[in-house]
């Protein structure tokens, strides 16, 4: 694990980065880290909440689709005063996610559409070969990020 803390023109960064085995295993671990990592900061639970979703369903589709065996996939979490990044890089770079909209019987497929909902941007680096990074982004200071709930906005029908 590496972890890094850095003042850049008096705004603190922080980056957090592991290698994990590209298993069930290794996204749950990936997860538990990342909030434990994320609670050191003091962000309010919504936005740590939030970024644990997007760790699990980025770690989840390393081990799953990114898997080659012998090869880790690399966890990065970096933030400064204004955005969380979180990087997911596996070691199949020739396969490019692409978000889907599954039938409605189908038990998975929904993983980048919820990134796609949750993260402010998100996005595909290839290289160097033969890896890939999968990214998404938060950013911490916008309004629905200060409050300390979390859950769906808007009325019910």
């Amino acid at each position: 694990m590496n972890q890094k803390k850095s003042t850049q023109l008096g705004s603190p960064t922080r980056h957090f980065s592991v290698l994990l085995s590209p298993t069930p295993r290794g996204a749950r671990l990936a997860r538990l880290l990342a909030t434990e990592w994320l609670r050191t900061w003091d962000l309010p639970t919504g936005l740590t909440d939030t970024a644990a979703h997007l760790v699990a369903e980025l770690a989840s589709n390393a081990a799953t689709h990114g898997r080659l065996p012998g090869r880790d996939f690399c966890l990065v979490l970096h933030a400064t005063a204004d955005v969380l990044r979180i990087e997911v890089t596996d070691t199949r770079g020739d396969d490019l996610p692409c978000p889907q909209h599954p039938s409605a019987e189908a038990e998975s497929g929904r993983g980048l559409l919820l990134v796609e909902a949750l993260a402010d941007r998100w996005g595909v680096e290839p290289g160097p070969v033969p890896r890939k990074t999968v990214w998404a982004e938060l950013n911490l200071q916008t309004p629905e990020h200060e409050a300390s709930c979390s859950g769906a906005t808007g009325g019910l029908f």
